[in-house]
């Protein structure tokens, strides 16, 4: 089912891209400035003490990142400092997209996309789910009507593995029917808070430039 509502364009648009647009990369063009970028380039000196202590290139960025918990920051900035093309707005803006297409795929039964954007622990439990509706001969008719909130609730750097939780808050929209085409559950006149708390990964030092879905859990 195509999602009836303004978040349609944007996630048909990161569709055909993956999640290399869906997360928020920055354009080829790093010689672009970007005001909410987590990393402004050093200053001669500075990057020399940086290069011979191994630390962050970014250690002098703005106190308050926007759209960041501060409980939060220190990862983000590891984060920053080993992807240069990490940025918090885009990669919000990107993860909100994701959320959506996950859901869709989820909801339609399109297997080929959540293989796409899960990893190999995410897809098993999505396929496993849409197998049991598809032997009970359900199907879903679910909408999701708004983000209202989206937030990085985690944020670390295992090595060259970064991963960046974000917790969502939106209202979605459910029925449920059964093989004879009878509504079992739901409606699509009363959406339903839904909070939850998602987790992407990424290898930093890899030449893919794609995030996965790593993880998923009720918020």
């Amino acid at each position: 089912m195509i999602l009836e509502i303004v978040i349609l364009a944007m996630i048909a648009a990161f569709l055909g891209l993956r999640l290399y647009s869906v997360l928020g990369q920055r354009a080829e063009h790093e010689e672009e400035s970007i005001p909410t970028r987590l990393d402004p380039a050093p200053k001669p000196h500075e990057q020399d003490a940086s290069n011979a202590n191994s630390a962050p290139q970014n250690e002098q960025q703005v106190q308050n990142i926007p759209h960041v918990l501060p409980a939060v920051e220190r990862g983000v900035r590891e984060i920053a400092a080993a992807d240069r093309r990490f940025e918090v707005l885009g990669f919000l803006e990107g993860a909100k997209a994701a959320y959506g297409m996950v859901l869709e795929a989820f909801w339609s039964g399109d297997r080929e996309t959540l293989k796409e954007l899960c990893d190999d622990d995410v897809y098993e439990s999505f396929d496993a789910a849409i197998t049991a509706r598809e032997e009970a001969g359900e199907t879903l008719n679910n909408r999701l009507i708004r983000i209202e909130e989206a937030v990085i609730d985690r944020a670390s750097l295992d090595g060259t593995m970064a991963r960046v939780a974000v917790r969502f808050v939106a209202d979605i929209a459910a029925v449920t029917y059964d093989k004879d085409g009878t509504m079992i559950a739901g409606s699509l006149d009363d959406a339903v808070e839904s909070r939850d708390v998602w987790t992407f990964m990424r290898d930093v030092k890899s030449s893919d430039p794609n995030w996965l879905l790593d993880e998923t859990d009720e918020g």
